[in-house]
């Protein structure tokens, strides 16, 4: 049976972003991303669910690039404010291990559920590590949304793949003859 843990529910919030904000946006792309995370049975989006999902995706995309803290709460409590209901436990039937909702019902619209679990996910993360649990990268022209839920050193970039070619490009201009 599927646990739905905080940071599990952050990365597949992050994870949607990114498929709704920064790749064709698509039933199927959605879908892909949804099932990924655990999702299963029956999805019946529409592309007004697509267009209602990247709504919420962009707010969510504005916490995570809150300059601070406080911001980023403040953020949280608006979206929170506006669109969460009491929280309920739910087990879906009981086709899911028992878990926290704070969307409408059940069956509530795509858009509803994916703002209000992801937003309830990054205020707990938030509230438990004291910092904004993710950022967005740091890479020149990638901007992509990212989770940072580990220790050690702040993460910067969305993927290694951007970390790398930023060291490049620095080394590069270090090195380069124009330098010298």
């Amino acid at each position: 049976m599927k646990v739905f843990s905080t940071k599990a529910m952050a990365v597949r919030a992050v994870d949607l972003c990114v498929a709704l904000l920064y790749e064709p946006p698509s039933i199927a792309s959605v879908t892909h991303v949804l099932r990924e995370h655990g999702e299963t049975g029956e999805l019946h989006l529409t592309d007004d669910d697509i267009t209602a999902m990247r709504t919420a995706a962009a707010h969510l995309r504005d916490v995570l690039a809150a300059a601070t803290t406080g911001e980023a709460a403040a953020q949280l409590n608006q979206l929170l404010a506006h669109s969460a209901r009491p929280p309920r436990l739910t087990s879906h039937d009981g086709t899911t291990s028992w878990h926290l909702h704070v969307d409408s019902a059940d069956d509530a619209p795509w858009a509803e559920w994916f703002l209000t679990s992801s937003a309830m996910a990054l205020a707990v993360l938030l509230a438990d590590q004291q910092r904004i649990p993710g950022g967005l990268c740091a890479s020149t022209g990638c901007g992509r949304p990212y989770l940072d839920v580990g220790g050690g050193s702040p993460r910067r970039y969305c993927s290694t793949r951007c970390a790398t070619r930023e060291r490049v490009a620095a080394h590069r201009s270090r090195t380069s003859p124009a330098t010298r």
